[in-house]
């Protein structure tokens, strides 16, 4: 692309500044601030402008021209953010108290990026949420402070212009995109309640039927809550950190989709065992889940939260989509392997399969073509690096630190929506210097005995394949089209409803022929094929049930009457011609 963006790796060597594809250089415009102290840096939305600390001052860059726009002393402070268009820069550090136990300064600050002056500063005692959080139009701002979500307007922080107050609000999220602003607001259950997330529009928080949609669940300890990007439906992970049936160390997950035309629904998930990853697509009309025990499921969903594609399973627990929505990496990171799968969402085609061991990181360049994998401390201390692909599989650039030297973060400059035009999917690998960073595959070890003996497989388990690969009866081995695959789908479900109307069938007369068989069930229903014969070995059932009934009553010590008794002293009489008509005598 002609656009020259950047990424900035910080570490033990310092921040600096690395051109991006195809040069990967170290930007000359941008100093390299050498000291080992840098904490945080931040980009603002639309990538013009760039913070960072590094234990003296917080500073201001303009990325294009890399000009120092403002310089602030604030030698603690440990968390940058920009607001969405880049007129507040807040910061934070740690809050402390003083020795004489006197509440200590306020520890959150709102600066105006444009005079430098300080807009406001709060008590903000926790790190995690600590940033305000605002409307993309910055109409609006809000925070958590004590349970209520208190909201500013037009960034006048002097005064609180709405609050929402319900009895505890844990979490809230705004929607993002255009007004009217929406939020997301969850509340945890307590002593046998539910808990529950709520969806209302800004400011209309009044009353009970003021909220566009309630869902209200008990598994929850703490929920993670995703808008989509067209601020029409939130997916609501709800986790408990133990799992009361003793199946998993991760505690138990459940997945809700709710609408803010009020719909909401749980999503079935068909394979037991954590939820690792939900995403929405940037298309905002499907989500795709990795879940399950593992090897894990991964499955893409509609708004009706059916499923509409089914990866199989693989060594997998992450999900992200490119920015332009087209293709979606399927990667197994952290405990697993670092395998990825690239996958083209349209005709779901498998693109290509690199392999990124020990990452921490990945994400999307903002060009929908190239993807950062990074391996950075303090998630693991040794050969930290990063690398640079094409989503073909093509490795293009890789670093690794020095290794007295630590990497703790890279990150892509942002763009806005639109700079960069979606391009065709290609599959051919895209040329790189690089030779492919295929892992040499470790072999397993095999005691001396088996040595000159032929390897066997031992697969713990078969991977499920992905459902437009599964091998199919009769038929070759090529992967589905689309069309084909909807038919499919649609004779599968034909198949099934008919499958269970004829075990609704079946039971019905299983059902049936027990009652008549009762007691004689060992004789299975047989017709004589003379309806008379049939009609007779009917009653005389009928009436052997009805003494079988007589029987338990008096042994139950109930007093029969004597018309009962002289109907007990029969059975044996009419066994008999049971028996005989049965046997067609």
């Amino acid at each position: 692309s002609s656009y020259l963006f950047t990424f900035p790796v910080r570490g033990s060597e310092g921040l600096y500044m690395v051109n991006g594809p195809p040069g990967f250089t170290e930007s000359t415009a941008f100093q390299r601030d050498s000291g080992k102290n840098c904490k945080a840096v931040a980009f603002s939305k639309d990538g013009s402008l760039f913070a960072w600390c590094n234990g003296e001052k917080v500073n201001i860059v303009n990325v294009t021209s890399a000009e120092l726009l403002r310089s602030f002393d604030l030698p603690k402070a440990v968390c940058l953010e920009f607001s969405p268009k880049n007129n507040v820069l807040a910061t934070w550090q740690a809050y402390t108290t003083a020795k004489d136990g006197t509440a200590g300064v306020p520890n959150l600050q709102l600066h105006d990026v444009k005079t430098g002056k300080c807009l406001k500063s709060f008590i903000q005692k926790k790190m995690q949420n600590w940033c305000p959080c605002w409307a993309d139009d910055e109409s609006i701002c809000a925070r958590n402070v004590n349970n209520e979500v208190h909201f500013f307007e037009n960034n006048n922080f002097s005064t609180i212009a709405n609050k929402l107050h319900l009895q505890k609000v844990n979490d809230f999220v705004l929607s993002p995109g255009a007004q009217p602003t929406k939020v997301a607001v969850y509340v945890p259950g307590s002593k046998g309640a539910p808990s529950f997330v709520r969806l209302y529009q800004y400011p209309n928080f009044g009353g009970p039927q003021s909220a566009l949609a309630n869902k209200s669940f008990f598994k929850a300890d703490k929920v993670t809550m995703l808008w989509n990007k067209k601020a029409t439906a939130v997916l609501v992970i709800a986790s408990t950190e133990v799992d009361k049936t003793g199946a998993s160390y991760y505690g138990e997950q459940t997945l809700h989709y709710i609408a803010t035309n009020g719909e909401s629904a749980v999503v079935q998930l068909p394979k037991n065992g954590p939820i690792y990853d939900v995403v929405w697509n940037p298309n905002s009309v499907e989500f795709c889940a990795v879940y399950g025990f593992m090897p894990a499921k991964a499955t893409v969903f509609n708004l009706k939260c059916d499923p509409v594609f089914d990866f199989g399973t693989g060594p997998r627990n992450a999900a992200y989509y490119s920015p332009h929505g087209h293709i979606l990496v399927l990667a197994g990171f952290g405990n697993l392997r670092g395998q990825m799968e690239v996958w083209d969402v349209k005709n779901y085609k498998l693109i290509s399969k690199p392999v990124a061991s020990d990452s921490t990181y990945f994400a999307w360049c903002p060009d929908g073509e190239h993807i950062v994998t990074a391996t950075c401390a303090p998630r693991l201390r040794v050969s930290n690096g990063y690398k640079i692909w094409h989503y073909t599989g093509s490795l293009l650039h890789s670093y690794e630190v020095p290794s007295n030297e630590e990497m703790w973060q890279v990150t892509w400059q942002p763009f806005l929506d639109g700079v960069f035009p979606v391009k065709a999917v290609k599959y051919q690998a895209v040329p790189s210097e690089l030779p492919s960073a295929e892992p040499k595959p470790a072999q397993a070890y095999r005691p001396p005995a088996l040595r000159n003996k032929p390897v066997t497989s031992s697969k713990l388990h078969e991977d499920e394949p992905p459902q437009n690969m599964k091998p199919q009866l009769g038929s070759s081995d090529k992967p589905l089209s689309k069309t084909a695959l909807k038919n499919q789908r649609k004779h599968e479900a034909k198949k099934a409803a008919k499958q269970e109307a004829k075990a609704d069938a079946n039971q019905e007369c299983t059902q049936s022929s027990a009652s008549q068989n009762a007691p004689r069930s060992a004789v299975p229903v047989v017709t004589s094929g003379d309806p008379e014969v049939d009609k007779k070995i009917k009653n005389l059932k009928k009436k052997l049930k009805a003494i079988e009934q007589l029987k338990e009553q008096a042994a139950a010590g109930k007093q029969l009457e004597k018309n009962q008794l002289e109907k007990i002293q029969k059975e044996t009489a009419l066994l008999q011609e049971l028996e005989d008509l049965e046997l067609g005598l």
